[in-house]
């Protein structure tokens, strides 16, 4: 399966709760952590929810 690297780039710090939950699934939690996720539709659902916060970093 295909994956995408998902770095944080944004604080989530006075973010809706939703969001918070968001980026913590993802496996982020502070700027600059990098995680790599399964590139699924649901996955890029989150990424797009979260897209100012997050970016996805090429390999």
């Amino acid at each position: 399966m295909a994956t995408i690297i998902v770095k944080q780039v944004r604080s989530i710090i006075g973010r809706p709760e939703a969001q918070r939950k968001v980026v913590k699934a993802l496996g982020l939690g502070r700027i600059g952590k990098e995680n790599e996720v399964g590139d699924t539709p649901a996955v890029r659902g989150m990424v797009a929810k979260v897209s100012h916060l997050v970016k996805i970093v090429e390999k």
